[in-house]
């Protein structure tokens, strides 16, 4: 059994040697600020949008624009290795792609944090709906918003935050 950091350390290889693959078919150059933001990506498994993905590489002293984060983020979903979701909102989230099984999302309509589940009874449908309409389904997206419990002081029991300040901030 492979240890999680050398587990890591190989998808990122893997990732990077088909991110080269990709730019050098499609021509387009092979940068270190398209390599480090692909690193960054892979460093983490959660869900990001483009202004997290640009202050965590200025955190990491990479001199990137918002431009090549956005460029290089467009070469990265072109080539499979990032997938694109669009939560309800105006921002555009982004995740791993490579090397993760299907899953899907809840999101919470307070905070917007995005948990990921597994349920196989999602693929039994999306077979079933398949075969009843004579199709080869090659993907599906499923996306659950609502609302958290929250315990006797208001707090959510997922991410411990204050619903009650935050329907004050996001409606007065």
């Amino acid at each position: 059994m492979m240890k999680p950091d050398a587990k890591i350390a190989q998808v990122k290889e893997e990732v990077r040697e088909l991110f080269t693959a990709y730019l050098e078919k499609n021509k387009q150059r092979k940068t270190p600020e398209r390599y480090a933001i692909l690193d960054e990506i892979y460093s983490h498994k959660e869900h990001f949008d483009v202004d997290q993905l640009y202050v965590k590489m200025k955190n990491r002293n990479y001199h990137v624009s918002r431009a090549t984060v956005y460029n290089t983020l467009d070469l990265l979903v072109d080539s499979g290795l990032v997938i694109k979701h669009q939560f309800g909102q105006n921002t555009s989230h982004f995740e791993q792609a490579f090397g993760f099984k299907q899953h899907d999302h809840l999101i919470c309509e307070k905070c917007r944090r995005v948990l990921e589940f597994c349920d196989p009874r999602v693929q039994q449908i999306t077979s079933t709906m398949g075969n009843l309409l004579k199709f080869s389904v090659t993907h599906h997206a499923l996306h659950l918003y609502g609302q958290p419990e929250t315990d006797e002081t208001n707090h959510c029991k997922q991410c411990g935050l204050d619903v009650t300040e935050f329907n004050n901030a996001t409606n007065g």
